[in-house]
């Protein structure tokens, strides 16, 4: 006989946080929102090998976690999941460039030989959008440095056609480098004292490894949060598969990923326990996520199975139809009650701590406290990422109004129909995903930034300084309808509509 939950499912959207006390100690500047990302043996006094300065990761979506915006959540001190819908070796370049980045390292990829022309400097910089040219004696990334040349060294139409690069670059021997392991601290001291506006950083031969700017220092400065790995790269993940894992893998390992979540519509699957026992065999010290559940049955298997953490959430995407497709779902925040709360029992009985994220149903900043209140140690976002320049897809105007291209991997753009791990036959695909558009909302540190204040506000509001006391000490309340609507602007006529609604 079917089970049958005798209570319905809730979504953020049906509750509030109740306030607490609040100390004078509570203020929004002492509140870290730190939090695990993988497994570890917390009984025994471990410390989690791998924990973001934020609690927030993008998803695994063509239209939002790619290398540019994973370089700018890894700023805010969050991981992207660069998406595997696409070939290995597209996804291990991504991972690459990322981990290439280096916080204020940047590897050129505007490099010239000193016998091309003045033309293709322009035509390079037109194409990379760099001012900044790296003089290299064969042209590539890594070639044996010979000097520089910038936008401010020429001016085409002043100069005889077919000028080349070698009479118009500065030379090694006018300009300032840096050693390879230099930190950035002493590459920013060496940009003042010889006045100039970048360094580049040659390896013991001579060779140019990256290239340091006057304003990227600013910018890492401005970026206290910044998630870095031992060598001072960005910390970046990868969505994987249940089909193509083992020939996927080492080429992202070798790419320097991370961290690995298996993209699945539906995680409660001998696919993934499959998946996870192969992965770990064969490379021990893997971090990898499983996923979706949204009970304790699905967490407790996909423990069981090794999951690094487990996501949460079936249905709740704002781009996702898979509820009305097929008919199966939970509301998100009873989800997260419920896996949250197995996590906890999961803790008590083995002593291992296994993270759960929250993926989906945040339709408002407050969905983020709450999801975090009711358990979750982070969540997983796709529109929200999706509206930011950083994001991968087309900015474009429609009746006035700038938007941002979102698609579902279950769209019939996106046409990743592996994540659906059933086996079977194949060309019965149905769209579990619609095309749609976002409203464009400018740059990601803005926003991520908005987003954590009402974030940290909010906690101080509960008298939390950090997410477990916050989920100590959260009072959350189911409301009404009415109640909602009550707590709206209501009764007036509105005067001025230029506040941002996320």
């Amino acid at each position: 006989m079917a089970y049958y939950f005798e209570e319905p499912s809730h979504t953020f959207g049906e509750y509030l946080l109740v306030p607490g006390y609040s100390s004078a100690e509570c203020t929004p500047d002492r509140v870290s929102l730190k939090t695990p990302v993988v497994k570890f043996n917390k009984k025994a006094g471990e410390t989690c090998p791998l924990t973001m300065n934020i609690p927030m990761v993008s998803a695994v979506m063509q239209a939002v976690s790619d290398d540019k915006l994973a370089i700018a959540l890894a700023k805010e001190g969050g991981i992207s999941f660069i998406f595997g819908s696409q070939t290995i070796e597209n996804q291990a370049a991504m991972v690459a460039r990322v981990k290439a980045y280096k916080a204020g390292f940047v590897t050129s990829d505007s490099n010239i030989r000193p016998d091309q022309t003045l033309e293709e400097v322009v035509e390079l910089s037109a194409k990379t959008g760099h001012s900044t040219v790296a003089v290299t004696e064969d042209g590539s990334p890594n070639g044996k440095l010979l000097g520089i040349i910038t936008s401010k060294d020429f001016r085409i139409g002043h100069c005889p056609a077919g000028s080349k690069v070698k009479d118009y670059m500065t030379g090694l021997e006018d300009l300032a480098t840096g050693k390879e392991g230099i930190d950035l601290s002493e590459a920013n001291d060496i940009i003042w004292e010889k006045k100039v506006n970048q360094l580049p950083i040659v390896d013991k031969n001579g060779n140019l490894v990256s290239l340091v700017f006057r304003k990227d220092y600013s910018t890492h400065a401005e970026h206290p949060n910044e998630l870095l790995d031992s060598k001072q790269r960005y910390i970046v993940g990868a969505g994987i598969n249940t089909r193509d894992y083992m020939e996927r893998v080492p080429k992202l390992l070798e790419a320097g990923a991370d961290v690995f979540v298996l993209d699945s519509s539906e995680g409660f699957s001998e696919w993934q326990a499959r998946a996870l026992k192969d992965l770990h065999a064969a490379f021990p010290g893997i971090k990898v996520g499983a996923g979706n559940v949204v009970d304790a049955e699905g967490f407790n298997f996909l423990a069981d199975a090794g999951a690094d953490f487990v996501k949460i959430g079936i249905g709740g995407g704002s781009i996702c139809i898979t509820r009305e497709q097929k008919g199966i779902g939970r509301g998100q925040a009873t989800a997260t009650i419920e896996v949250a709360k197995a996590r906890d029992e999961y803790f008590k009985k083995t002593g291992i701590y296994v993270p759960v994220c929250s993926d989906g149903g945040i339709v408002h900043d407050y969905h983020v406290t709450l999801a975090l209140a009711m358990g979750a140690d982070f969540v997983m976002l796709g529109r929200y990422f999706a509206r930011f320049d950083e994001s991968p897809s087309n900015k474009l105007v429609i009746n006035g109004n700038y938007v941002k291209e979102y698609w579902g991997e279950g769209s019939n753009r996106a046409r990743n129909w592996q994540r659906y791990d059933l086996g079977g036959k194949k060309g019965m695909a149905f769209e579990e995903g619609v095309d749609s558009y976002v409203p464009y909302a400018g740059h990601l540190h803005d926003g991520v930034g908005m987003t954590l204040s009402k974030v940290v506000h909010t906690m101080c509001n509960c008298g939390a300084l950090s997410i477990p006391e916050l989920q100590e000490k959260a009072k959350i309340t189911l409301v009404s309808p009415v109640t909602i609507q009550e707590g709206s602007a209501h009764d007036v006529t509105v005067r001025n509509t230029t506040s941002v609604q996320n």
